[in-house]
């Protein structure tokens, strides 16, 4: 980006998507979702080490969003856009079928979703770093096919 050509706005969008990333990850790390372990422990719900706590950092993210959601749209527009990009699209389709499922098989296999997986991966453990790896192939083979 040429900050010479930016106009203030694009500055503080840059700077303003910067901060909420940086905020995001830290609630990752703090609820521990970076750690697969505590994934796995809370998707274990009969293997005797069931651990409910990441049920409530879902419940309270649930509950800010609920609010919040409707707040925002409120506003005529973005803070810093000039409209929202809200999806419109409501029917189910088998692509969003199977990719619910391939997620959520990754997901319990391996204790990690893309946001953790990428800020777990900083520790430069091998098996976040293959994570970070198939979710990069992932993405790849989806851009092949879906120009198909």
């Amino acid at each position: 980006m040429n900050l010479a050509n930016t106009t203030t706005r694009d500055r503080v969008f840059v700077v303003g998507t910067g901060v909420t990333g940086i905020l995001f990850g830290v609630g990752l790390v703090l609820s521990g979702m970076t750690k697969p372990d505590k994934v796995i422990g809370f998707l274990d719900m009969f293997g005797g080490a069931w651990d409910p706590s990441l049920g409530l950092v879902m419940v309270g993210a649930i509950a800010v969003h609920a609010v919040l959601f409707r707040v925002i749209l409120r506003r005529q527009s973005p803070l810093l856009d000039a409209k929202f990009h809200v999806p419109t699209r409501t029917d189910i389709d088998s692509r969003l079928v199977a990719g619910a499922a391939l997620f959520g098989i990754g997901w319990g296999l391996g204790g990690v979703c893309p946001g953790p997986g990428l800020i777990g991966a900083t520790s430069l453990a091998s098996t976040l770093l293959l994570f970070v790896g198939g979710l990069v192939a992932g993405m790849a083979l989806f851009q092949v096919t879906n120009k198909a």
